[in-house]
């Protein structure tokens, strides 16, 4: 065969597949439209000309096929087809996006873009791919049709991979099983999400694809014949009705069977829904559910149902606007059989998803679904600042998920995850009120806010504006907006923390007139394993980095820097054996201070009543000698940089002293009895005394404030840590 026949042959089959896009397009394309496509079509010749695919075939057949997915399989627009031809020019060719905005102007410019953003082959490092499918979503703002045309162009290679080596096919599927076809469930585009699936298990596990197709070849022809039994009398009861109906027989995918087998640790033959019958209405919008019901009463009627498996999604739609009536019925010889009742517009969504719902323009619930999606989205990717591979993990949980239907107390209905606690809810209504969640009233009865919520639990949230988000607030949620919303609060406040650590460290250093060179700093970050300096900071403010471990960082220093150092910071490093004779013989000193460890008068502050154990510091005042403060004092910061020079280091060196005065807050949701159980905990299970207690409560929240004596800091921790398991508190805090 010459070359010229093989081009002609070529060109035939490039017109051929040219004509049937525009057949898949000749109800919504005008005449401009199709002048669009065409202008496309010529474009994409043009700029793949002479470019081969691994398969050999013209390059130009992927971007036609592509744009045939788009127009024929899910069913967008000429913008969209015109797109779809043209993705890979401004990558593989000389045109750049000013070009494809010249010729074609801006709104297939942009998707252009957002495509050419997100091309080209992952890298094999897994934080690569994620950050890729992190870029994927950001293009999501600008236009949901820029994934849509990339879920066509992945299904097209995905199809056309048998030339491809066997490590780049498995990479490619397994890719594919982890990100895309969860995105299409997502967008609702449940038979392209069927098909990566399928395809991607049959370049994954070869051979259990190929055995699992030849058992359902090998069972079909029985199946379809009993399928045909079983509708018999449904399809002649229907017609007595008058509805105007089509039933199809439905198969099992592969992948979904084999997802069974694994997940429910049964055999093939142990399946019985592999197959199932869909009946598919043609009822207008405004009978559609009415007619549904109807249907399920007819088959009902003939065949027992087993209400367990009953599914409702036409009277709460799934978040992707999935809508059907599901139920699994006992059919003739003892055999399960599921039916799916729908009419012809649900199956159009079930089918194309989101962009179906632009066709139906008179329901425009789905495209607002669509709208709060994207929005959460945006919001996830503007508040995200984790590892890429942390948030596609995050948002995986939201996008191939069970989903739950549950109320806020008007009645407004909820969707979701399964699995979500009533933070995961309450940050569904906004951000402000997640992060202010101090509990939760489930049915009426209040709840953990790690309870896990059930369909048509009703929630009412409790919110106090003195409530911050816990560290352990991330194991009690699943949605990827709770997650994302709790990370960038604790991160803020972690930053907070860390910005007044510097300070302090800073002040340290200049007391004993250290310089906190950049270098000093980063020694510092090294010697305590650390990532970077704010890793420093945030630890020496909430005192796991403090003086003693300041200590070891200079004791393990050169010999050099640490012999300057030492009297500056530390004092002398011994000493006298007569001093340290004279300090076992007083053993009432409670507090010693400065470098030489001097004992001197001092009051503790009421400010902040100091404990043994505490991080404190003298400060030597006018006429009552030395006050002693801890560093969170909330006078600290005032008194550390205005009087500086009249700060002195104070060290515990005792606790002979039995009593120390502290002040604790205590918050949570008000229930009744509530200063019985404080009372009884501290005073008769710790044996610690009281010596005021003052709670008020305000809308189902209270606040008090309670003084206690305590021993030392561990002995203050054990009754903090008792007081914090009493039912509905969730703080408790030193004043």
């Amino acid at each position: 065969m010459s070359t010229e026949t093989q081009e002609q042959l070529e060109n035939r089959e490039i017109t051929n597949r040219y004509r049937a896009l525009l057949r898949a397009m000749q109800d919504r394309a005008d005449n401009d439209d199709r002048k669009l496509i065409r202008k496309a079509f010529k474009l994409a010749q043009d700029a793949h000309a002479d470019v081969r695919r691994k398969s050999g075939e013209p390059y130009i057949f992927h971007p036609l096929e592509v744009a045939q997915i788009v127009a024929k399989e899910i069913g967008l627009g000429p913008v969209s087809v015109a797109a779809a031809l043209i993705h890979d020019v401004v990558e593989d060719s000389d045109y750049t996006l000013e070009d494809i905005d010249c010729l074609f102007g801006e709104e297939i410019a942009r998707i252009i873009d957002g495509l050419t953003k997100i091309s080209g082959v992952f890298d094999q490092d897994i934080s690569m791919q994620a950050e890729n499918f992190r870029k994927m979503l950001l293009t999501i703002s600008d236009d949901i049709r820029v994934i849509i045309i990339k879920l066509a162009d992945r299904l097209h290679n995905m199809r056309t991979m048998e030339s491809m080596p066997a490590h780049k096919q498995v990479k490619i599927a397994s890719e594919t099983l982890y990100l895309y076809a969860p995105l299409a469930h997502r967008l609702g585009l449940y038979n392209i999400k069927t098909e990566l699936e399928d395809l991607s298990l049959r370049y994954t596990e070869p051979e259990v694809y190929r055995d699992i197709v030849l058992k359902l070849k090998s069972s079909k022809a029985d199946e379809i014949k009993y399928l045909k039994r079983f509708t018999t009398k449904i399809r002649e009861e229907l017609k007595k009705e008058n509805f105007n109906f089509t039933i199809k027989e439905r198969t099992k995918s592969i992948y979904s069977i084999r997802k069974k087998m694994i997940n429910q640790g049964i055999s093939f033959d142990e399946i019985y829904d592999k197959f199932a019958i869909r009946i598919i209405l043609d009822s207008p919008p405004e009978t559609e559910k009415a007619d549904a019901w109807r249907v399920y009463s007819v088959v009902t009627d003939f065949y027992r149902p087993n209400p367990e498996r009953l599914r409702d999604w036409i009277s709460a739609p799934k978040s992707n606007g999935y809508e059907s009536l599901h139920t699994t019925v006992m059919g003739p010889e003892g055999h399960w059989v599921e039916v799916q009742i729908r009419s012809e517009r649900m199956d159009e969504v079930a089918e194309k998803g989101y962009a179906a719902h632009w066709k139906y323009k008179e329901d425009a619930s789905g495209a607002n679904k669509l709208d709060i999606w994207i929005n959460q989205i945006r919001e996830m990717l503007e508040n995200n600042d984790g590892s890429a591979l942390e948030f596609v993990n995050d948002f995986k949980l939201n996008l191939f998920g069970e989903e739950i239907y549950v109320f806020t107390p008007k009645g407004d209905l909820r969707i979701l995850p399964a699995g979500a606690s009533p933070l995961d809810f309450s940050f569904g209504i906004h951000t402000d009120v997640g992060l202010k969640t101090l509990g939760a009233k489930v049915n009426g009865r209040l709840v953990p806010l790690n309870y896990k919520l059930r369909s048509g639990d009703q929630i009412e949230i409790l919110t106090s504006l003195k409530q911050k988000p816990k560290e352990d607030w991330l194991n009690y949620v699943v949605s990827a907006k709770a997650k994302s919303n709790i990370k960038s609060a604790l991160k803020s406040e972690k930053k907070e923390q860390a910005d007044e650590g510097k300070a302090i460290l800073q002040r340290k250093l200049n007391y004993v007139k250290v310089k906190p060179s950049e270098n000093l700093i980063n020694e510092m970050v090294k010697y305590f394993g650390l990532k970077n300096p704010s890793e420093l900071y945030y630890r020496v403010s909430i005192g796991i980095i403090g003086n003693a471990q300041i200590k070891e960082f200079m004791r393990d220093q050169s010999q050099g820097f640490y012999s300057y150092l030492k009297n500056r910071i530390l004092g002398k490093a011994k000493k006298d054996t007569s001093k340290a004779v004279q300090k076992e013989k007083t053993e009432k000193k409670i507090l010693v201070f400065g470098n030489e460890e001097t004992e001197l008068d001092y009051k503790l502050g009421k400010c902040c009543s100091p404990i043994p154990g505490d991080d404190v510091f003298g400060y030597i005042t006018s006429n009552e000698g030395i006050k002693v403060h801890r560093h969170t004092c909330p006078n600290a910061i005032y008194l550390q940089s205005n009087h500086a020079g009249r700060l002195i280091k104070a060290k515990w060196i005792s606790t002979e002293q039995s009593e120390y005065t502290t002040v604790l807050v205590i918050r949570g949701i008000d229930t009744v009895g509530l200063v019985n159980k404080v009372t009884q905990i501290i005073s008769n299970d710790l044996n610690v005394n009281i010596r005021s207690i003052n709670i008020a409560g305000d809308e189902g929240v209270f606040e008090g404030l309670i003084t206690v004596v305590v021993k030392d800091k561990i002995h203050l921790s054990k009754v903090i840590e008792k007081l914090k398991l009493i039912e509905g508190v969730s703080s408790v805090d030193r004043r």
